[in-house]
């Protein structure tokens, strides 16, 4: 190694406040969402979208430092049930696709609390654990953006800002890439599958039952049948 070889590391920047995060999560119509999952779960896609999004609405208000669980959808039974859990349900005013939905539950979470760092997070987590979910949230910076890669690494599950950054939500099919691209910071964090295994296909699904889901899609999964059988003892 010479010296033109060595560079002066990148300036570490302190993590963003651990606490009263608001975090956004935006749900299709239940009618709507998850359509490559239909080869997989035909008439039972819609039931498995909403468990997925009640076990994330679950474990994201079970995480330390999480202040507020906004949901923008305009699925009216669905978010009946979401605030039943305690979330925070914001009609989809734009209705113009999912960047706009999350700047919009943006903009009303920053009408409920301005200087709280922001986060918008998949609602097709089902296996999140919310000890995951705080060390990623523990990992965002103090100052611009920060987003988490998905279990595939094309897409995002997590995109967050501290307090006075923009969102600027770039979701979407090679969601990764364009938020790099964004400057926004790639957390590369061990042992954190449950933030980044959302579900989209039924391989996927396989995947995030391996890890453990939550209640209501173990117990979906369980009455499907998608559970392999327990072996005895």
């Amino acid at each position: 190694m010479t010296q033109d070889t060595v560079r002066p590391s990148e300036p570490v920047a302190p993590p963003a406040p651990a606490a009263g995060w608001s975090l956004v999560l935006p749900l299709k119509r239940l009618d709507r969402a998850k359509s490559r999952l239909a080869p997989f779960a035909g008439p039972h896609r819609p039931d498995l979208a909403l468990c997925f999004a009640l076990d994330t609405v679950t474990a994201a208000l079970a995480t330390a430092g999480v202040g507020r669980v906004l949901v923008v959808t305009r699925d009216t039974a669905a978010g009946a049930r979401l605030a039943a859990l305690g979330a925070l349900v914001v009609d989809d005013e734009p209705g113009d696709g999912l960047n706009e939905a999350l700047a919009h539950g943006a903009a009303a979470a920053l009408v409920l609390a301005p200087r709280a760092p922001l986060a918008a997070l998949s609602a097709d987590l089902p296996a999140l654990r919310p000890a995951e979910l705080g060390r990623v949230l523990g990992a965002v910076p103090a100052t611009g953006r920060a987003f988490l890669p998905d279990a595939p690494g094309l897409g995002t599950t997590l995109l967050a800002c501290a307090p006075g950054s923009p969102l600027a939500p770039a979701f979407g099919d090679g969601s990764r890439a364009r938020h790099a691209a964004g400057g926004a910071r790639e957390l590369r964090l061990p042992d954190v599958e449950s933030v980044r295994r959302d579900v989209d296909t039924g391989e996927d699904l396989a995947q995030a039952l391996a890890l453990g889901v939550g209640p209501h899609t173990r117990a979906l999964a369980a009455r499907l049948g998608y559970l392999p059988p327990r072996r005895p003892r």
